[in-house]
């Protein structure tokens, strides 16, 4: 498992020419680095003096962000996985018509598992902005930059792991899951842009008011 190995090794087998980790898994990686950035912001706030009014409200927030850390670095593996099962429906014999109705069958299930894994990973993500949503303004702001850096991560995570659901789209027939899945995931996307924006401007605010 990638999770209990080297950064350098996931990013090199990333880099290279082998078909996993792939995107799925890469907006996986990321999102659990913009996790990182949330918890390094409430923690350093948690017992702050002029801050522990939020004590509470902090430590529940970023708990909820280490259980999606925890879930977002098992989707990395998962992605993989998900990848490995459709490599194999694709080489499954066809040499008989009830060999490729066989094919044919594990080909979709097996491209409706790649796709449920990335849906995952941008609602959780999209869960991670608004969390990092309730953050600014409570945080200690000499750590405004991680909360933006968390914001960023998020978004960019989930922009990728909707690309990744959106192309295994395609390969669906089921049309009426298609379309409920691109809604799902169009929805994510709307209303991960309203956060980002909400959070950037917090946080550009919180800035701004040691250059004034």
């Amino acid at each position: 498992m990638y999770r209990h190995k080297s950064l350098e090794c996931y990013l090199q087998d990333a880099a290279s020419g082998t078909p996993t980790p792939g995107g799925g898994s890469v907006a996986a990686l990321v999102g659990a680095l913009a996790t990182t950035m949330f918890s390094m912001s409430a923690n350093f706030t948690i017992g702050m003096e002029g801050y522990t009014q939020y004590d509470s409200q902090l430590k529940q927030i970023l708990a909820d962000c280490d259980r999606c850390r925890e879930t977002l670095l098992s989707l990395l593996e998962e992605d993989i996985a998900a990848y490995n099962k459709v490599s194999s429906a694709y080489r499954l014999p066809i040499s008989t018509e009830y060999e490729k109705t066989m094919r044919s069958q594990a080909i979709q299930e097996a491209i409706l598992g790649a796709t449920e894994v990335p849906l995952r990973t941008t609602m959780c993500c999209l869960y991670v902005l608004e969390l990092t949503s309730k953050l600014v303004g409570i945080s200690n702001p000499n750590l405004v930059s991680e909360v933006g850096a968390a914001c960023f991560l998020a978004e960019a995570a989930l922009q990728c792991a909707k690309l990744t659901a959106d192309l295994n789209l395609i390969s669906l027939k089921n049309k009426s899951l298609v379309e409920k899945i691109r809604h799902e995931l169009n929805n994510a996307e709307t209303k991960a842009r309203m956060f980002s924006r909400i959070i950037t401007e917090r946080v550009r605010g919180e800035i701004g008011k040691y250059l004034n």
